[in-house]
């Protein structure tokens, strides 16, 4: 436990605290975000998630970190699966159909984020 509260109270410093794990929770989705211009920014995700999620054990940002790296992990299932069925004529719908799961988790997890909320 790291003394973070769960979404209010406490002391200042864990209030502090739990701001700064907020701000790196939304650089994940942000570099989420980013890795349709820059494929390589959704690993950088998963390696902050990794990195910090004992930072977050504890509070209500846990369960988008959670979030996150699932959706790194069903992704790269799914992508590879994609990529693998290509020749096979429905690679190409897995991974329309992953895309756009993809932009959905990103979306959906900011948006609980940006309004204080755990993801489920």
């Amino acid at each position: 436990m790291n003394g973070y509260t769960n979404q209010g109270g406490g002391s200042s410093a864990a209030s502090a605290d739990l701001q700064r794990a907020k701000k790196v929770t939304m650089v994940v989705y942000a570099l989420q975000a980013a890795s349709f211009i820059f494929g390589v920014t959704l690993i950088a995700a998963v390696i902050i998630n990794y990195i910090k999620k004992e930072d977050v054990q504890g509070t209500w940002l846990a369960s988008h970190f959670r979030w996150q790296i699932r959706t790194f992990w069903f992704f790269l299932l799914w992508g590879t699966i994609g990529v693998i069925t290509v020749l096979a004529g429905v690679g190409f719908i897995i991974l329309g159909i992953a895309t756009v799961w993809l932009i959905y988790r990103i979306v959906k997890g900011w948006l609980r984020l940006s309004e204080g909320k755990e993801m489920y």
